[in-house]
C-alpha cells in the first residue's frame, strides 16, 4: 500500500519543488553556458525498477568532450574534466536537482537506491541478492546517509538491501533529513567514487610491499 501513496508524495513534492526551484534552475544553467561549451544538462543510460534502462538528468559538471558512459573513476585525472562550476556543483550535489524530472516521469523515487550506470553489473548483481532493484531507484537512499562514494559495493549492496526491506513513511523523512545534514556537511562525497577510493588501497600496498622488498635488500 505504501508503494502507491509513496509514488503520489513523490509526484506531488517533485512538482513543488521544480516550481519553487525554478529560478535556482535559471541561475545554475547560466552559469554552466558561462563556464564552457555545451549543453546545460547532461543526460546517461542508468539501471531502474526491475533492471530497465532510463535516461537519468543532471546538471552537466564536466567537460562536452569527456568519454560518455564511463565512470568518473576510470577516466585519467577524472578532476580535469571536471568544470569549475562542476567542482561546486558535485560538492553540494545540486548538479542532481534535474532528477525531480524523472521523479515527475515515474522513472525514480525521491528516496531509493541510486541509479547504478548501465554497464555497473557488479553493483546491479550485488542489489539482486537482496531484492534492491524492485523498487524505484532514488534522488538520495539509506546508503547515501551512511557512506555515499566511500562505501565498497557489497556494503553499499546491503544498505539498498536494509531500505527496501524496512521501507515506509518514516524511513523516507528519516532518509531525507539524512540526506539534507550528508549534503551540507558534504559526507561520503569522493571524486571518482568507490573506484578511487580502492585504487588508492591497492597503490598503498603496492608501495607497502615495495618498501618491504627495499628493506630486504
Amino acid at each position: 500500500m505504501y508503494t502507491i501513496i509513496k509514488r503520489i508524495i513523490d509526484f506531488i513534492l517533485s512538482l513543488i519543488a521544480i516550481i519553487i526551484l525554478s529560478p535556482l534552475f535559471l541561475i545554475l544553467a547560466i552559469w554552466i553556458k558561462i563556464d564552457s561549451s555545451g549543453p546545460v544538462f547532461f543526460k546517461q543510460k542508468r539501471i531502474g525498477k526491475n533492471r530497465t534502462f532510463f535516461q537519468i538528468y543532471k546538471f552537466r559538471t564536466m567537460r562536452s568532450d569527456t568519454p560518455k558512459d564511463t565512470p568518473t573513476h576510470m577516466l585519467n585525472d577524472p578532476a580535469s574534466f571536471i568544470t569549475r562550476s562542476g567542482h561546486f556543483l558535485r560538492k553540494t550535489s545540486l548538479d542532481e536537482l534535474p532528477q525531480l524530472i524523472n521523479i515527475l516521469k515515474g522513472e525514480m523515487a525521491i528516496i531509493g537506491p541510486r541509479p547504478a550506470l548501465w554497464n555497473q553489473d557488479d553493483l546491479a548483481d550485488e542489489r539482486d541478492k537482496y531484492g534492491a532493484n524492485k523498487v524505484f531507484p532514488g534522488l538520495s537512499g539509506w546508503a547515501q546517509i551512511n557512506g555515499r562514494d566511500e562505501l565498497p559495493i557489497p556494503i553499499k549492496a546491503k544498505l539498498d538491501g536494509d531500505y527496501v526491506q524496512n521501507i515506509s513513511f518514516w524511513f523516507d523523512v528519516k532518509c531525507i533529513f539524512g540526506t539534507i545534514t550528508s549534503v551540507l556537511r558534504s559526507d561520503g562525497v569522493v571524486e571518482g567514487g568507490t573506484g578511487v577510493i580502492e585504487k588508492a588501497k591497492k597503490d598503498l600496498k603496492k608501495r607497502e610491499r615495495e618498501g618491504k622488498s627495499d628493506n630486504r635488500l
